[in-house]
Formats: C-alpha cells, structure tokens, sequence
C-alpha cells in the first residue's frame, strides 16, 4: 500500500506524527519533541553504517556511551550532515545523552523549514486579538505522509507486518514520547505503549541505546520544569 511513496526521514515522520493534522499545534513540549528527533536523526545514521555507538558492552547505561563517526562524507541531507559533522569534529567523542541535548537545541525549527522547503509543510500567518498578535501556522501540505506513517505503525501493533528497521525505531520513539494515544487507535493507550515498546527492545542494541537516553533526556527535561 506505502511502496510507492518515498520513506521520510525518521525525523521528518516524528515531526509529523508530533502535531495535530488539522490545527499544525505539537501534542507535546517542543523541547521534548526535538529532543526525539535528535534521536531520530542519530538512529538514522546508526542503521545507514555510518555513526556507532562505544563502548559496546553492558557495564555503561545508554546515556553515557560515546558516539564516533565510522566517516565524515556527507550522506547529502543538511540535517544528517551537519548531526555527522558535529560528532566527527568533535574535540572529545561525545557523550550520547549530551550530544541529544545539544543537537535537540535548534532542530524542531530546522527539521520544519525543511519540512515547508519540500513542500510537505506550508505556513500561513493571520492576526488575532484584533490584529495585535500574528499567528504562524504550519499545516501539511498532504495529510498521506502522517497516515502512512501511523498506518506502518498500526500493522506493527496489529501484527499485521514485521518490523523494518525504520517503523522499529519509530514505535520506540513514539512510546517513549508519549505520543502512542495520538495513533488513534481503539485501545488501552499504556497497554499499545508497551506494546510498542517491546517491538523496539527487539531491535538493534545501539537504536535501543539511543531510544533509552531520549527517554531519559525528557525525564531530564520534565524534572528541571519543576524546579
């Protein structure tokens, strides 16, 4: 059925599945989100061969295992490259939960200019409070890119289909963010989020790492809110 549609970014998906279809407005903080994404972009060059994860053992929790670049040739997506490049050039291999929160700063802006640039997104602005306040509102451009992606997760939790690589990594993605009721589906939201979970811990060690360290990235993030 989505064969012959392109796969997006893994970033790209979880921006999209990240907000409301008709009002553009995020289920959740900003700053959590991108933290995800950020994790999205680094899964994405785990699976591509081209970032690792060291050590590679168990004696070191998920967020504290280093990152290195296997190469620094561009993959050719702004995005993904300069994630490359920020890693490669580093003075220090750095620390995966670190490099989340550093890469995260700026990326739910960047990742939606890229998304308005393809096309898939298009901004409208209007005027409210008598126009006093300008309201910027960025709405897909099709509604297919998020049904596909949210239909590839579906058959996941179905059991319809097996797990590729791509829609793996974003069911853990999507549980831990908290977005698994945003699926629309008609069940228990905790029992589809562990569902979706355990379909993720079944995946590759380092895509696991990195899932567990944006988790715990924005647990960080929620307990600095109540300070």
């Amino acid at each position: 059925m989505t064969a012959s549609i392109p796969q997006l970014p893994l970033r790209d998906d979880l921006f999209l599945l990240g907000h409301d279809d008709d009002t553009g407005q995020p289920h959740l903080h900003r700053q959590a989100l991108a933290l995800g994404m950020a994790g999205a972009v680094l899964i994405d060059l785990v699976l591509a061969g081209r970032v690792t994860l060291d050590p590679n053992d168990d004696t070191h929790p998920a967020g504290d295992r280093w990152l290195r670049t296997y190469t620094d040739r561009p993959v050719g997506d702004l995005i993904a490259d300069t994630a490359i490049a920020s890693i490669h050039h580093a003075r220090a291999a750095p620390p995966l939960k670190v490099w989340l929160r550093g890469f995260a700063d700026d990326l739910y802006e960047r990742t939606r200019a890229g998304l308005v640039a393809a096309g898939i997104l298009h901004h409208t602005a209007r005027r409210r409070l008598g126009g006093l306040v300008r309201a910027d509102t960025y709405l897909a451009t099709d509604t297919k890119w998020a049904v596909i992606a949210r239909a590839r997760l579906r058959y996941l939790a179905a059991g319809r289909q097996q797990p590729d690589n791509h829609t793996a990594a974003l069911a853990g993605l999507v549980a831990v963010l908290g977005l698994a009721t945003h699926l629309y589906l008609n069940e228990d939201t905790t029992i589809l989020t562990t569902r979706l979970k355990t379909i993720a811990d079944h995946h590759h060690r380092p895509v696991r790492d990195i899932t567990a360290a944006v988790d715990a990235a924005v647990g960080d993030l929620a307990t600095a809110t109540y300070r």
